[in-house]
């Protein structure tokens, strides 16, 4: 059964939860009272802009996607953030309109990410923020044991049939000084597990996720087969699952 509006936001806030930390490290280091207009590109469902917009009550905090649908999700969910129809590569925004501009697991999706940064460099002020707060690079992810890492290479290979990325977590840091940006810090999230150890409503999202990037590529048999594998793996206390996942921190110049 195809993924519905709800499953999706349950996905991203699930992957906010992922950022929770790194988005309280990255506040930490800003001057919170020059914080009064915050845009995320590539909103979605509002995840991201609803938790930001209560760690920081006093700024205005708006969204832009371009999925239409998502957006009605968050526009009924979440009154308190503003949500705009857009393309990142194309920012409805003049220049110079907020003071910090992220995205979150989105610049794999775009065919030209850096068009997208340069975008995000031109509508923050001058020593305003970019932040990419999560980027993946799929093609550096370790499944073990077998057969799961043939799981990993089936999802990295559907991601590719989607016109993703997967490698662009490497080229973050790159792209971000490309753009005009000065990088203040940049890394590597670690790994999420697709399991927390037992079985829960965030694992079994996981595994539906699994299934519809994949799609008929694995057969019914066989997402059983993984799925016995899978715990097997983590009854003996011998499942890896590595995703690199690369964050950059950067400044727009004075």
């Amino acid at each position: 059964m195809p993924l519905s509006i709800e499953d999706w936001h349950d996905r991203f806030c699930q992957q906010a939860r992922w950022t929770e930390s790194l988005r309280a490290h990255f506040l930490s280091r800003m001057d919170l009272g020059r914080l009064r207009r915050i845009l995320e590109v590539g909103c979605g469902t509002g995840a991201v802009c609803a938790s930001v917009a209560r760690e920081l009550p006093s700024a205005k905090v708006a969204g832009v996607d371009l999925n239409i649908r998502r957006l009605e999700f968050a526009r009924s969910h979440d009154p308190a953030c503003a949500y705009a129809a857009g393309d990142g590569t194309q920012l409805p925004f003049p220049a110079r309109t907020f003071d910090l501009v992220f995205c979150h697991y989105l610049l794999l999706w775009i065919p030209s990410p850096a068009q997208a940064l340069r975008e995000m460099a031109r509508v923050v002020r001058p020593g305003g923020w970019v932040i990419a707060l999560a980027e993946p690079d799929h093609s550096a992810r370790i499944d073990y044991p077998p057969p799961l890492d043939e799981l990993g290479r089936l999802q990295t290979d559907a991601l590719r049939r989607q016109d993703a990325d997967p490698a662009l977590g490497r080229r973050l840091a790159s792209l971000f000084t490309d753009a005009g940006l000065n990088v203040e810090e940049t890394g590597i999230l670690g790994s999420q597990d697709i399991h927390s150890g037992r079985p829960d409503e965030d694992s079994e999202l996981e595994w539906r996720i699994l299934k519809e990037d994949v799609g008929p590529a694995v057969t019914s048999s066989g997402w059983e087969r993984f799925r016995k594998a899978d715990s097997a793996a983590l009854a003996r206390g011998e499942r890896v699952l590595f995703v690199p996942t690369f964050y950059c921190f950067a400044r727009q110049k004075n």
